[in-house]
């Protein structure tokens, strides 16, 4: 019956056809495919694949107005988050746009009974064939390669007929190209590379220059090691939680990459004593596992630094462990998306097959159950030490990504992500040439910067690097990151820059204008600078599998700052205040100006050029600077 009804579909389709692709205009499209990939065969036609088609939503043009109403310190509404039913309601998508969609697929040929609007109705979901997806997209789909052995399916572009384009944000799967690979978890061990969205060491994940730590680190050598008691005495952050069962605060982690529970320990031992034997709350996304099958830096590294450091300096605040992904398939964002917000299952970028773990799995050993959709509320405050680099995002992807963490801003939620480490250059160095594609060697000018996303997006809190300088005290200025790592830094070239840093952003550019071209980075004066802040991302003292080490990245500096968020919101909490929410346009006002330790020295070189370079006031290095926790404290208490 299924073969039967393929044919009738795929005949239907072709008398529908010469009509419709007419009118078809390019809706999406790559520049090229990412390094090192390849198209190695067409895609058979009768496989099926789950197409996700992302509709317009309306008031989005509003986003940034609404989310500067709850958060700007001067707002009358400061503080004011909606509830989750009024966001979904004022977004959804308008009922002509669902008909417009509804009657376009009718008329290619699928039944209504194959099509499912998801339960905000930003989504409509249908399963097609291979040639059923290319006629109704007028492209083809290929299996691509890398020599690795990992494949995926996808195609360079799609169409959609004019009339329709309006009424479509975003088509999945299509020419998007993060490559999740299903994995036998008995040969984890054997991966020296892994290249999975969530694997830190693919994306920005913390770097080691090898050093075991055997010299009793203290407040005198923070300048070589870097320990919990070195971060508050740095930045001046003494706080003893008083409403912990209030509060939250969830740290993001993607299977394989798991904690070792001797490795807190050990930990806790040297750091935190009274912590020893404390785990985090774990929430288990979509099959997501604390594994110890595989044990290195690359596996333990990312989450063992995470929650040593974030445990440690809100103690005894419960953290809450977001565990994405099984062992078989991975994840990527979009799905820890969809467990704090229901509304983002099949929505606002949720489960593309090219980005994300897609479940049930139906691979051997996968998570065989529902995907996990809306089973944890939103955590205060979000911490994700990962990223990708903005080019391998297409504007429509990123941008629909973008506008939901604004939303979890509108519901109280402080989401940050990691810079970089890579300066202005991308992972692994790579750099974009003249045209945008990715080049990983050529001259100056033929290189262009290749900023990170999240953290270039407008409603994501971006954090970068600093280091004390050698020879220095904690209350010494501290420097741009220039040890084994750069801080993550420049300009968007998708997101235009948003209201709240347009004084900062325009001063930087006027009395500090960088020495590079239009063809180099996004110099319009209009695109989002980033980072927004920074924190020490130099010589963590870790316990990784069994003994201490040191490392290195602003997937360090991120838990960080989510920490003392975490505390700020505790104080508000304790006097019946609500949590801070997205910070953003507060820590960019002038009020806010002497709570943060401006970084005037450093760069953050890449692409064969120095980068940008450290300036008084805010810069595309360190942001506004380090934070003054006993200042922002009392200025986030005073508020509504």
């Amino acid at each position: 019956m299924r073969r039967l009804f393929q044919i009738l579909a795929l005949c239907s389709i072709a008398l529908a056809a010469p009509s419709q692709r007419a009118n078809h205009v390019l809706h999406e499209w790559r520049a090229a495919e990412p390094v090192g990939w390849v198209k190695s065969r067409r895609a058979e036609v009768e496989g099926i694949i789950p197409l996700r088609i992302g509709m317009k939503q309306q008031n989005i043009h509003m986003l940034e107005d609404l989310i500067m109403d709850v958060s700007h310190p001067d707002s009358p509404s400061y503080g004011q988050h909606w509830t989750p039913e009024r966001v979904v309601d004022f977004f959804a998508p308008s009922e002509s746009t669902v008909s417009a969609i509804r009657r376009w697929l009718a008329v290619a040929g699928f039944a209504e009974d194959q099509l499912r609007l998801s339960p905000n109705k930003g989504w409509i979901e249908l399963n097609a064939t291979v040639a059923e997806a290319e006629w109704l997209l007028d492209t083809e789909y290929h299996v691509y390669e890398h020599p690795s052995g990992e494949k995926q399916l996808g195609c360079h572009s799609y169409s959609v007929p004019e009339h329709i384009s309006e009424h479509v944000e975003i088509i999945r799967p299509t020419v998007h190209f993060n490559s999740l690979v299903p994995e036998d978890p008995t040969r984890l061990h054997k991966r020296a590379n892994p290249n999975h969205l969530g694997q830190p060491s693919s994306i920005y994940g913390p770097k080691t220059n090898g050093v075991k730590v055997e010299t009793k680190p203290s407040l005198a050598n923070c300048d070589q090691f870097i320990t919990p008691d070195c971060l508050r005495a740095l930045y001046n952050f003494h706080y003893t939680p008083k409403a912990t069962a209030k509060n939250s605060y969830g740290i993001v982690e993607f299977t394989p990459q798991a904690f070792l529970a001797p490795d807190l320990d050990l930990f806790f031992q040297n750091f935190s004593s009274t912590q020893v034997g404390q785990r985090p709350i774990l929430v288990s996304i979509d099959g997501g596992v604390v594994q110890t099958i595989a044990q290195s830096f690359s596996f333990n590294g990312e989450s063992d630094l995470d929650l040593e450091y974030a445990m440690a300096l809100t103690n005894p605040q419960p953290i809450t462990l977001l565990q994405t992904g099984d062992l078989v398939e991975g994840a990527g964002f979009d799905n820890w998306l969809d467990a704090v917000d229901g509304s983002f299952c099949t929505f606002e970028g949720g489960d593309d097959p090219t980005q994300d773990g897609i479940y049930p799995d139906p691979l051997a050993g996968g998570f065989n159950q529902s995907e996990s959709c809306g089973i944890i509320k939103p955590p205060f405050v979000v911490s994700v030490s990962y990223g990708q680099d903005e080019g391998t995002a297409t504007h429509r992807y990123a941008t629909r990504q973008c506008n939901e963490y604004g939303k979890l801003g509108l519901l109280g939620t402080t989401v940050l992500y990691s810079s970089g480490d890579n300066g202005v250059a991308g992972f692994g160095g790579v750099c974009q040439n003249s045209s945008g594609l990715d080049d990983p060697g050529g001259g100056l000018n033929e290189i262009r910067f290749n900023p990170g996303f999240p953290g270039s997006c407008s409603y994501v809190v971006s954090v970068g690097a600093t280091q004390i300088n050698s020879g220095a005290s904690v209350n010494d200025p501290e420097s741009a990151c220039e040890r084994i790592i750069f801080s993550g830094g420049g300009f968007s070239d998708i997101f235009p820059m948003p209201s709240y840093q347009e004084a900062v952003v325009t001063n930087f550019l006027k009395e500090h204008p960088p020495p590079y071209s239009a063809a180099q980075f996004n110099n319009s004066g209009k695109a989002r600078g980033f980072p927004d802040l920074s924190a020490n991302g130099a010589n963590y003292v870790i316990a990784i599998d069994g003994l201490f080490e040191l490392v290195f990245g602003t997937s360090a500096s991120s838990p960080v700052v989510g920490s003392m968020i975490t505390m700020i919101n505790d104080a508000r909490l304790a006097v019946g205040k609500r949590p801070v929410g997205f910070i953003n346009p507060a820590i960019y006002s002038p009020k806010f100006a002497h709570a943060f330790n401006d970084i005037t020295t450093g760069n953050n070189p890449g692409c064969t050029t120095d980068g940008f370079t450290a300036v008084k006031g805010w810069d595309p290095v360190t942001g506004v600077g380090t934070p003054k926790f006993d200042k922002l404290l009392p200025l986030f208490l005073g508020l509504p």
